[in-house]
């Protein structure tokens, strides 16, 4: 376990404040999909989720400048912040576009997308919440492993779905939703991204 100074601790309290918030957003894009009604509404919750993260981001940034010792390297904690944030921007883009499109009904595919970004994001909240413990934990890795498992799950429901949409003949439609699965895919991208810059901490302090 870290022996962290109170100015080092803020790193993390700011990594859980900002995966926190993404698990909101990732339940309430989840519950869009789920309950398709209200919209707008949903939609302005996750946005100002999303702003809330981008505060998270810029406070981390002026973390970074003016810490004088940093419990993991800078160039790490800028990496985690960034994806984070990504996250965030990636499932604020993907409700928008629910309102942009004019989206009557949603899709199964869309459905099963949504709980697999509510399934990933909790598991990479058990890994940021592990980092600090990570000379000790006996699960970090596991926990790493599960988000490339469910970033992979991704992926294939993501190729399957482009396949099946490109046979259909409204061209409107597959531009639509070809959109949202992209953003909804880089979320998971995103989140494994997280993980795999949190391996490299580990590595580096084993």
């Amino acid at each position: 376990m870290f022996r962290t100074t109170k100015k080092e601790q803020v790193f993390f309290d700011l990594f859980a404040c900002t995966i926190d918030d993404i698990c909101k957003a990732a339940g309430l894009l989840n519950d869009l999909m789920q309950d398709y009604k209200d919209v707008n509404q949903k939609v302005l919750a996750i946005e100002e989720l999303e702003h809330t993260c981008d505060i998270h981001f810029h406070n981390m940034m002026e973390q970074i400048n003016h810490a004088f010792i940093t419990p993991i390297d800078r160039e790490d904690i800028f990496a985690i912040s960034k994806q984070l944030d990504d996250i965030a921007d990636n499932i604020e883009s993907t409700a928008h576009r629910f309102i942009l499109f004019n989206i009557e009904t949603i899709r199964s595919e869309a459905n099963e997308m949504g709980r697999l970004i509510v399934k990933c994001t909790d598991e990479l909240r058990n890994v940021i919440f592990e980092l600090k413990n990570m000379k000790r934990s006996t699960t970090l890795h596991d926990k790493i492993v599960e988000v490339n498992n469910i970033e992979n799950q991704g992926d294939t429901l993501y190729r399957n779905f482009i396949m099946k949409l490109f046979h259909e003949k409204d061209s409107v439609e597959i531009l639509k939703w070809k959109e949202i699965f992209e953003f909804m895919e880089s979320t998971l991208d995103a989140c494994e991204d997280v993980a795999n810059v949190i391996e490299g901490v580990v590595m580096k302090h084993a």
